[in-house]
């Protein structure tokens, strides 16, 4: 997952540098279908991860082969409480994990829409949308190229919005909040799990490009995040902090993770900045047009 480039600071990056540093490094996580805690000889598997977030064996048996990169730090699909015949947006949906499992949930009568800005991951998506069709009996799954910012979906028109571990990854968050704001249904909610900031980043982690596709550089505060989705419309946000196991993965290898972890004080941990954080929100029922950029 490093590559021979060299690479500037987060410092010095301009949002579409950092967006095409994303771009190449998950990428290649699709082109050899997964991460260093995926499938490989890191010392920790994809599905262990998955379990350690919530996901239940029954589910992970039923995705087709490469949905599941180990990529994941919540179970929004279990968070969302999907209902028959719903129509669900994941934003950055990879391979298609979340995307299949809410498809499933959502039933004949609902969709399930995946968007990601990475061709390859939109490749490796859609080729696990033929596995998943001829094993569910499904046509409900779709994947659209785009990025979060500028989502490519019609105004109002979904009823849930999930996402996992990938807001971080924005360099322009509130742009992705008012994103999930407009194309909600009034009524409509949202279920993200994410990576938040505990407490302010050593500058040469929050600077830290490695820490940034490691999806911890790129986290912010978890008041901000909540100013972000109010500040976009949502209402009745609600946010819960959970520990993240940070030993899952940089115990594994990982090497944008060991290379992050060269970055924390002395004396600290990951642990001590980061943690997983579950968002649920909803649009305003009488809320129909909500103003982006």
């Amino acid at each position: 997952m490093t590559s021979s480039k060299p690479r500037p600071s987060r410092k010095t990056a301009d949002p579409e540098t950092i967006r095409g540093i994303v771009r190449e490094t998950y990428g290649r996580i699709a082109e050899t279908r997964g991460s260093c805690c995926g499938p490989g000889p890191c010392g920790c598997s994809a599905d262990s991860v998955a379990k350690g977030l919530g996901y239940s064996a029954e589910d992970l048996a039923a995705l087709p082969d490469g949905a599941n990169l180990g990529l994941s730090c919540g179970n929004p699909t279990a968070l969302a409480s999907l209902k028959p015949g719903e129509i669900v947006l994941d934003l950055g949906a990879g391979a298609g994990l979340d995307v299949f499992l809410a498809a499933r949930r959502v039933g004949r009568r609902g969709r399930a829409i995946g968007v990601d800005m990475t061709p390859a991951m939109l490749d490796a998506a859609r080729r696990n949308a033929e596995a998943f069709r001829k094993d569910a009996g499904l046509w409900n799954v779709e994947f659209r190229l785009g990025e979060i910012e500028h989502l490519p979906v019609a105004d109002a028109s979904v009823d849930v919005v999930i996402s996992n571990c990938v807001i971080n990854l924005s360099p322009d968050k509130p742009q992705v909040w008012r994103e999930i704001a407009r194309v909600l249904r009034p009524g409509g909610r949202v279920a993200v799990s994410d990576l938040a900031l505990l407490r302010p980043l050593p500058r040469a982690l929050r600077e830290s490009v490695a820490a940034l596709t490691a999806c911890v550089a790129g986290a912010v505060l978890v008041r901000e995040t909540e100013a972000m989705a109010a500040g976009a419309g949502l209402s009745s946000v609600a946010l819960r902090t959970k520990p993240f196991d940070f030993a899952a993965y940089g115990d594994s290898g990982d090497p944008l993770f060991k290379e992050a972890a060269r970055c924390i004080p002395r004396g600290r941990t990951a642990g001590d900045y980061v943690a997983t954080l579950e968002i649920e929100a909803r649009k305003p029922a009488g809320k129909t047009r909500v103003r982006s950029r």
